[in-house]
């Protein structure tokens, strides 16, 4: 690689890094040329950004990066084979190599950064991959709000009947 074209690549890094929200550091190596398309491709239809990079040249992207919290650990990740998927959806990621891992030992978990909280190390996967996406805690937060707003009109409901039998019982009582 020419210096320009490692410029280049640090450049697109930093990009990639500061405009990611979910960023996975996985050790794919040991893995055959076969089994590496195999995970492109399902990366590819989980809409994630898989791409091996020179941990040099990521270092030097994360260190160019200021306005990004929480993106500091990361750069002692990178050691060894390294490999960064980019993606949207914070679980998928992890969801995917749980099942890759039914098949194969790799690839392994390095890091995850998730909305600027760090979770380092292969046993963190299982947890990452309960996590709920976006949509599914807006949808949650929905029922949630929903819940008490029923319990309200079902008792409004139910009171109606209440009341007007107070009411009535009220009226028939003898006056004292």
């Amino acid at each position: 690689m020419t210096r320009a074209e490692k410029r280049e690549m640090v450049e697109l890094l930093k990009d990639k890094f500061e405009h990611s929200d979910n960023i996975y550091v996985v050790d794919s190596s040991e893995l055959t040329v076969e089994v590496v398309n195999s995970i492109r491709r399902k990366c590819h239809e989980n809409d994630i950004e898989m791409r091996v990079v020179k941990n040099t040249l990521a270092v030097k992207a994360l260190e160019q990066i200021e306005s990004k919290e929480g993106l500091e650990p990361l750069k002692d990740i990178f050691v060894g084979p390294s490999t960064i998927m980019l993606t949207k959806v914070a679980n998928v990621p992890a969801k995917m190599i749980k099942e890759l891992r039914k098949e194969f030992d790799k690839p392994v978990l390095k890091a995850a950064y998730i909305d600027s909280a760090m979770y380092v190390g292969d046993d963190m996967l299982d947890m990452l991959a309960s996590l709920k996406s976006k949509e599914e805690l807006i949808g949650d937060i929905i029922l949630l709000l929903q819940s008490p707003a029923k319990t309200v009109i079902s008792s409004l409901q139910s009171g109606q009947q209440t009341i007007a039998g107070l009411v009535k019982a009220l009226q028939e009582r003898p006056e004292s």
